[in-house]
């Protein structure tokens, strides 16, 4: 009884080994990234030097990030559609930001830039220069302002 004990013991901890070992994140060119990645870092960041793109290898899926050399980055889902963008000494493209939160933004925060934006099936998360983060829903209706 012992012995399969030790046998399922050994068993589930080599599982779990090889299980971490494939969740690593590993250096990759631009060229690797999913076409729809490549392509919104050409349309949006043409003039950005790429200062290195890694892929964090999960269990079912893949993510990417892209760091340019001006301390803004880009993580990217397995299909290559941007998930966040944030810029620390810049702000986002304005053509990544849907117009009905530009619009919204510069409306009630007339001096804030766009520092930071993320996007997931609830709706985006903006940050501002001014320290407020703002939560839209998919119809881009504000929903949330948190200082």
């Amino acid at each position: 009884m012992k012995k399969y004990l030790f046998l399922l013991a050994a068993a589930l901890f080599s599982t779990g080994i090889a299980a971490a070992a494939a969740l690593t994140d590993r250096p990759i060119a631009v060229d690797e990234l999913p076409a729809a990645a490549q392509k919104f870092i050409r349309t949006h960041f043409a003039s950005s030097e790429v200062l290195y793109a890694k892929v964090d290898d999960g269990l079912f899926d893949n993510d990417y990030k892209v760091v340019f050399a001006d301390g803004a980055s880009v993580e990217f889902a397995s299909n290559g559609e941007w998930k966040e963008v944030k810029c620390k000494r810049c702000a986002v493209p304005a053509s990544v930001v849907p117009q009905a939160i530009r619009e919204q933004v510069v409306k009630q925060f007339p001096k804030a830039v766009i520092e930071g934006i993320d996007r997931d099936r609830r709706g985006y998360d903006v940050e501002l220069s001014n320290g407020l983060d703002l939560k839209f829903d998919r119809q881009m209706n504000l929903v949330e302002i948190d200082d």
